[in-house]
């Protein structure tokens, strides 16, 4: 009876702490949904406007994956982090080449984000939420640019921003088809573009006996927005690829070059971080150096020491020869048993 009465006091514990979780990500998701709802629409810039037929795509040479992961082993950031920074720096340099005031400027991409979960890679249909990521286009310093980027990416991996958005997708998708204008509108007017990151194979793999050189895919433009850029990595090695409205930007190659651009430009920021560590290392390693040299006795010291030592241990007076006597001391005496009684 008393194992019976436990067993329902632990169903009952197990049941309101299930209750409280339900509770909090409601509460959150209550929170993620409101949130979505107050973004204020995108600034109007050179890439948003009314969109035609044609479209114009540009892409990137390869860059080593080791190169990304260094600049972010020393700034401070993911993959991810580094090739969005650098992103929002080319679209910085593209709207200033456009006479585009750029100073305190953002703007959103929205980016698609992975909900499958982990072994589910083979079911068929699409399973992504939304997350609507402000890029510092008016952060003109690519280190500074990466540290913002950075807090704010950091900061939506916390919310339930995608999972909501995946459920009013989800809903929307059975609904007539004017509601689903409205909302693809909503959508819309809250990002500026589509980006994405896609990690693609990372060994090299073949195509009916051929090694496969490279991928690239351009995400789905809709709602509205003229600009797609993808992010793709193969094999080691990561492309990026821009996709533009013709009638908005017609020329996304100088989109691309900006790209290459602002990577060499974090490469050198990471550099210089990694110069300046190194010399903050080298003098913390010099300091302790000196304070341990402080600390040292100077040279001969410990035999002066020693030698004075000696000479206490043995008698002071000399021997018929001349030599220094090599017998002990009497107590309280400075001679050994010979000379205390000369």
């Amino acid at each position: 009876m008393a194992n019976l009465m436990m067993d329902q006091c632990q169903a009952i514990r197990d049941d309101s702490s299930h209750a409280a979780d339900l509770v909090r990500t409601g509460g959150r998701a209550s929170y993620a949904l409101a949130r979505l709802a107050a973004y204020w629409p995108d600034p109007k810039t050179i890439f948003k406007g009314s969109l035609g037929i044609g479209k114009q795509a540009a892409w990137s040479e390869a860059i080593p994956l080791s190169d990304v992961k260094a600049i972010g082993a020393g700034l401070g950031g993911t993959v991810n982090d580094v090739l969005l920074t650098a992103m929002s720096g080319a679209l910085r340099r593209y709207l200033q080449s456009r006479n585009q005031a750029v100073d305190r400027l953002d703007f959103r991409a929205i980016v698609p984000v992975n909900l499958r979960a982990p072994g589910k890679e083979e079911e068929l249909g699409n399973k992504f939420g939304l997350v609507f990521l402000s890029l510092p286009i008016g952060i003109a310093d690519p280190q500074q640019r990466l540290q913002e980027l950075k807090r704010r990416m950091d900061g939506l991996k916390g919310s339930l921003e995608a999972p909501v958005a995946f459920g009013i997708l989800t809903t929307i998708g059975a609904s007539p088809q004017p509601l689903q204008d409205l909302v693809v509108k909503f959508f819309g007017t809250k990002g500026t573009g589509v980006m994405t990151n896609v990690i693609g194979p990372r060994q090299e793999i073949y195509l009916a006996g051929v090694p496969l050189e490279s991928l690239m895919f351009w995400v789905p433009q809709s709602g509205r927005l003229g600009l797609g850029v993808s992010i793709l990595s193969y094999n080691e090695r990561v492309w990026l690829g821009v996709i533009t409205d013709r009638g908005l930007v017609p020329d996304p190659e100088r989109i691309v070059d900006a790209f290459e651009a602002e990577f060499t430009a974090l490469q050198q920021a990471a550099q210089e971080s990694r110069d300046v560590s190194g010399l903050e290392e080298a003098t913390r390693q010099l300091d302790e150096t000196l304070k341990a040299l402080e600390t040292m006795p100077p040279e001969g010291a410990e035999e002066s020491e020693e030698a004075a030592t000696r000479a206490v241990e043995r008698c002071q007076a000399l021997t018929r020869a001349g030599e220094p006597c090599k017998n002990p001391p009497l107590a309280g005496s400075d001679f050994c048993y010979v000379h205390q009684e000369q």
